[in-house]
């Protein structure tokens, strides 16, 4: 915590623009959270719920997210894997209370509110869009989390290993992301939990389905042992399309 607070200095302004909230919800005690502040009280903004890979505490996804957020005019809300996944409540319910307090904002445009997740998170931020209309733009996983689980789940109940026919499985895919209602941004590769095949599949089916899903593959660069994505190029492509989508949605 000290070096988060000694790295949000370094900002300036920005310093003023985060604190640490508690977000009352269905379990008996409330979610640990960062909001950070769109900085004009004036702006009705558009606002993002973050929430981190399930290696990664919610300060930790708040120091690398803030550099990224800062100049974009929205707010952003930043809560943990952990905190999350664990409550005894459902999960989409606890990210609800997220747009509840979100929605509460006076600065936040509560019409242009989308989520964020990556690793499992993505797949919580796919059940958090289908569950809650009022999330205009999910970066997620696209329901392919649950798409691999019903595969498998076929699998086992018929006794054979081999893979559905493409028609069926195209099927089962599309299905999955015509329930978001949203438009979708899912990262594959990497160290996410969506293959490049997969989410090129998946593309393949949204386009002809007429869906609005787009894939982003983490740009990597040259180091010593090979070679490694720019997660701050990822986070930058990641919230210039959130920007872009909520803006959009603000249009309509």
């Amino acid at each position: 915590m000290a070096k988060l607070e000694a790295g949000i200095s370094h900002f300036g302004s920005l310093e003023h623009r985060v604190r640490r909230v508690e977000i009352p919800s269905w379990d008996e005690r409330k979610l640990p959270a960062y909001y950070v502040s769109a900085g004009r009280p004036d702006l009705c903004a558009p606002a993002v719920i973050c929430i981190s890979r399930e290696d990664e505490t919610g300060a930790m996804l708040l120091g690398r997210l803030l550099p990224v957020i800062a100049s974009r005019g929205m707010a952003a809300l930043v809560v943990a894997y952990d905190d999350v996944s664990t409550s005894r409540h459902g999960r989409s319910e606890i990210l609800s209370s997220c747009l509840d307090y979100l929605s509460a904002q006076p600065e936040v445009d509560a019409s242009r509110i989308g989520i964020y997740g990556e690793g499992l998170s993505a797949a919580l931020a796919t059940d958090s869009a289908l569950a809650d209309r009022r999330i205009a733009a999910a970066v997620c996983d696209g329901g392919i989390w649950n798409w691999a689980r019903t595969k498998a789940s076929i699998s086992w109940m018929t006794g054979t290993s081999h893979l559905l026919d493409d028609q069926l499985a195209s099927a089962h895919r599309s299905r999955l992301a015509r329930r978001l209602k949203c438009p979708i941004l899912v990262v594959v590769g990497g160290h996410s939990i969506v293959s490049v095949p997969e989410g090129i599949k998946l593309e393949s089916d949204c386009t002809a389905a007429r869906l609005d899903l787009k894939l982003l593959m983490p740009p990597v660069e040259p180091n010593l042992g090979g070679e490694s994505e720019n997660f701050a190029a990822c986070d930058n492509d990641i919230f210039a399309w959130l920007e872009h989508k909520l803006a959009q949605t603000f249009a309509l």
